[in-house]
């Protein structure tokens, strides 16, 4: 999967409306939320409307999720064998704890996969990361599915089961975050940021947002189409951002020395290469 994920939108699946609206979202994925969302009495309901809405959301540039429930609830296969499908490109596994719940949901979208006539292996993971034994075996997760995406930040459930309260400067966000950048980073992952819960507040996302990409995520979920677009901007590079990488990478490229300097800065190869992927993520936007 090669699509850019630098905002992915949680829309309810048991909530046509809101699926009818999410057909103009800006954002780079869509995530049908059969979980949280969706109360237990809606869940058969849910799958049906979300099986449905798949084939019409879905879009070569915007692919489709569908959030689970998590594996100890006792119904991730009715979900899986509802929802998956050839224009479904992943799941998002909630309350992912240990390597071998990845490993059981292998074993679950296998049977799905050969039910829908999808070749086995096509569709692809995100693991929450939601506890603190989660991001103790973090690594272990990380290398326990050849369908791994992603891994992404629970912020909600984290927070209650460490017993702290998130704040403006996310200071209990702070550790969970580093140890999902590092380990996605390390394997090659996707890291995706918690959703900022406070709507109406562009400024309060902005900042949210710009601290996630400042440590090093990738993207981050939105739980309402307004802060797509605003969780985009803060995941992409800015004007001033690529004026200066083609600076670094011209003139690097142009000396004979290992290390320059540009504008006062030193520049060496890693600060070249860093340049030059800033260039290369501003030509997928």
């Amino acid at each position: 999967m090669t699509a850019v994920l630098r905002s992915l939108l949680f829309v309810p699946a048991g909530r046509e409306r809101m699926l009818e609206h999410a057909q103009t979202a800006r954002a780079d994925a869509l995530v049908l939320d059969l979980e949280d969302a969706v109360p237990a009495r809606q869940k058969a309901a849910a799958r049906a409307l979300a099986k449905r809405w798949i084939t019409a959301l879905a879009k070569p540039t915007r692919p489709v999720f569908v959030r689970l429930n998590g594996l100890r609830s006792g119904l991730t296969r009715d979900d899986l064998m509802a929802v998956v499908g050839k224009r479904l490109a992943g799941v998002v596994l909630p309350k992912t704890d240990a390597p071998q719940d990845l490993r059981d949901l292998d074993v679950l979208l296998r049977e799905a996969e050969m039910a829908a006539g999808v070749r086995p292996g096509d569709v692809r993971t995100i693991a929450l990361i939601e506890s603190a034994r989660a991001v103790l075996r973090c690594e272990e997760i990380a290398r326990a599915s050849d369908r791994l995406l992603g891994l992404s930040v629970g912020g909600e459930d984290y927070t209650r089961d460490i017993g702290a309260r998130r704040d403006v400067e996310g200071r209990a966000l702070q550790h969970i975050r580093a140890v999902v950048v590092q380990v996605a980073a390390a394997y090659e992952l996707a890291s995706i940021d918690t959703p900022y819960t406070t709507l109406n507040d562009d400024d309060g996302l902005a900042e949210d947002a710009r601290i996630a990409r400042a440590i090093g995520l990738r993207g981050k979920y939105a739980i309402h189409p307004a802060q797509a677009p605003i969780i985009n901007r803060a995941f992409s590079p800015s004007k001033d951002e690529v004026d200066e990488a083609k600076r670094i990478v011209e003139a690097f490229d142009g000396a004979r020395e290992g290390a320059i300097s540009v504008g006062g800065r030193m520049v060496d190869a890693p600060v070249a290469a860093r340049a030059r992927a800033v260039l290369a993520a501003a030509k997928r936007r």
